[in-house]
């Protein structure tokens, strides 16, 4: 099992997400990063932790649902919530209307394509960031997230 690689967690690499040994791996890393590894948050978790993804909610009770129908919308809800506290995967807010989770932990950004859908990874290093404005007396940057927003070109 690899775990929290560069801080970013994944298990195994062409792992079944239904492999019992792939799910204790999975639950022994909810367990490192302080969360109860109940059934249902196993599941939750192995859609992410295979490998590097960007998930919406509905695509998790979509899949989640295909192994185990008695997981509510609620419990995934609630889940992510969980997750996204524990530092096990990032919130990604594209629009008013869209949000995705995301697997890779560690500091990038985002280029999004309203028109596919897809949302893709930007390494830190390949956008320059020339200057902040005045932050308020005694607080400091946490972290810069860039979401690139792309649209048809113009006729």
């Amino acid at each position: 099992m690899t775990t929290l690689l560069n801080k970013n967690q994944t298990v195994g690499d062409s792992a079944s997400k239904t492999d019992v040994g792939v799910l204790a791996d999975v639950a022994a890393l909810l367990r490192e990063r302080g969360v109860s590894p109940t059934a249902q948050r196993v599941l939750i978790a192995a859609e992410f932790l295979l490998e590097p993804v960007h998930l919406c909610a509905e695509e998790i009770v979509e899949s989640v649902c295909l192994s185990d129908r008695t997981v509510s919308r609620a419990t995934v809800y609630n889940t992510l919530k969980c997750f996204v506290e524990h530092g096990l995967i990032r919130q990604v807010n594209v629009g008013a209307d869209r949000v995705f989770y995301d697997s890779n932990v560690t500091p990038h950004h985002h280029i999004f394509d309203p028109e596919s859908g897809n949302l893709t990874d930007v390494e830190t290093s390949r956008v320059n960031i020339v200057g902040l404005p005045r932050l308020p007396e005694g607080r400091e940057v946490e972290s810069v997230e860039i979401v690139i927003r792309l649209k048809p070109p113009r006729e």
